[in-house]
């Protein structure tokens, strides 16, 4: 039975029993009557613990219905063949989906993400630009199961967004967003041209992983500098009378976070400080990659103005992806959330860089 060796290969892949293994020795640990002496050690461990039991119980789940398939089609029953396909079609879309998000190993992989949207030149055009890649990824978050939460919001000066950060929670959030980080082409008839000429807009996405509190990175006070203002937004009751919002420049480095979706001013400023954090380890891993680069001798500068992925909406319809050739030629459907195609062909191609 083909789904039964797929099972055995994923199974292999993701180590079941040396992950069992390590329960066991976490289990051992939360046991420790000093555990909570250390508390930001002691939330590590426990977040580690309920998210191995999690995995490990599902994998169990999936092999408890592998084995009930198995014994159903042992009975020779013509009546069960069209439950039972059923059944073992959702098993094998199950243990690809399992093999998928094994590879997706690196260190920040499983958690939260933070996508921040911003238009570039073009002015208007590239505004609406922004605005339409916000709805396309808010509709693939909600699509995937993903919570979403918009942290800042910067709206454009006739129409659309100059720019917007957007907290994504849910597992492997940054594992899947990563492959989206770049910059994003579109080309259509604009609707701000009065003489509907064809233009060419362009919007950066930033992905940045969430960072919990035990990350080693150290901000010192005196590098920070804190602005408060009052919160933007549409109008009416959503705007804050009061200077709510929270602004966050890192001196040494010029890298700027801030937040206004907050009710409290506390509020605003701790998910602006966990922005900032995700931009400077973002710093952070990149110098490291450069010298590893350089070491190699295969280090070169990215440009800014080198597109991944473009949107060609006139003279015909298609989204391509320029790094692994991906393409579809339903654009609406893109821009309606439907991303897996693109984002599972950049990870196959991509894992374990």
């Amino acid at each position: 039975m083909i789904v039964r060796q797929k099972f055995r290969i994923s199974w292999c892949v993701f180590d079941v029993a040396s992950r069992e293994e390590r329960l066991k020795e976490l289990k051992k640990k939360s046991e420790a009557q000093d555990l909570w002496d250390s508390p930001k050690k002691a939330q590590k461990l426990m977040k580690e613990l309920s998210g191995l039991q999690e995995s490990i119980n599902s994998w169990h789940k999936l092999q408890n219905r592998l084995a009930d398939a198995l014994e159903l089609s042992e009975l020779g029953d013509d009546s069960l063949y069209e439950d039972l396909a059923t059944e073992t079609d959702a098993i094998e879309k199950e243990v690809e989906q399992r093999e998928f998000r094994a590879m997706l190993s690196g260190e920040y992989d499983k958690g939260n993400a933070l996508l921040a949207i911003h238009a570039g030149a073009g002015g208007t055009d590239s505004q609406d630009w922004a605005e339409m890649l916000q709805r396309m990824y808010l509709r693939w978050i909600e699509r995937s199961g993903y919570k979403a939460e918009i942290v800042d919001f910067t709206p454009g000066e006739e129409a659309g967004i100059k720019s917007v950060t957007i907290a994504v929670d849910g597992r492997y959030a940054y594992g899947y967003l990563r492959s989206e980080k770049g910059v994003h082409r579109l080309v259509r008839i604009s609707p701000f041209d009065s003489n509907s000429r064809r233009h060419t807009s362009f919007a950066l996405i930033e992905v940045l992983p969430q960072v919990d509190d035990d990350v080693d990175l150290e901000i010192n006070p005196n590098d920070i500098k804190i602005d408060t203002f009052k919160s933007g937004g549409a109008g009416g009751q959503s705007v804050q009378k009061n200077d709510t919002a929270v602004r966050i420049t890192h001196l040494p480095t010029g890298i700027v976070a801030s937040c206004q979706n907050e009710r409290s001013q506390g509020q605003n400023r701790e998910m602006a400080m966990k922005v900032l954090k995700a931009r400077l380890l973002e710093v952070k891993e990149k110098e490291k990659a450069e010298k590893i680069d350089e070491l190699r001798g295969e280090y070169t500068k990215a440009e800014w103005g080198s597109q991944i992925r473009s949107y060609v909406l006139h003279p015909y319809k298609m989204v391509k992806d320029h790094r692994t050739n991906h393409e579809a030629g339903n654009a609406e459907g893109v821009l309606d959330g439907d991303l897996d195609g693109f984002i599972e062909a950049y990870l196959r191609e991509n894992v374990g860089e």
